[in-house]
């Protein structure tokens, strides 16, 4: 580019990123006020208890049950009926357990909560049950 003096000037070649920084901003501001009305869900009252969080010294056992209604005992493969001596044995050992119920969606409802019977027979108290999130629709 020539300019009236007769020298060349170089060209500037750096982008402009204010009106960039602008339309973000604007953007995520529209974002943080839409996302709370995006949720879905059904009212519940639900009850208030205190809860701790886990520690990490005090790691849950995490009972599984699979598809074939197969049941194991963190990995290892157990039977229903010897399920309620072994949690026993653990809770006298160990104390009081946190026991996580791991199963498969296809196994029957009646099935799960026999499980859960023979493992609150087993003198645990603390029974959660594990779930993944569910898919966006």
């Amino acid at each position: 580019m020539e300019f009236g003096n007769g020298r060349q000037q170089k060209l500037l070649s750096q982008i402009n990123v204010t009106p960039l920084v602008d339309v973000m901003l604007v953007l995520l501001i529209i974002f943080m006020v839409t996302a709370p009305m995006m949720q879905e869900g059904i009212d519940v009252n639900l009850p208030q208890v205190e809860a701790t969080a886990i520690s990490s010294d005090d790691a849950p056992l995490i009972v599984t049950i699979d598809k074939n209604r197969r049941l194991y005992l963190n990995d290892r493969p157990m039977r229903q009926r010897d399920l309620r001596a072994k949690l026993e044995a653990i809770a006298k050992s160990k104390g009081s357990k946190m026991v996580l119920l791991n199963a498969d969606e296809a196994v029957p409802y009646g099935f799960v909560v026999s499980t859960m019977a023979e493992i609150r027979k087993a003198g645990v108290t603390r029974v959660g049950m594990m779930t993944e999130p569910a898919e966006p629709r």
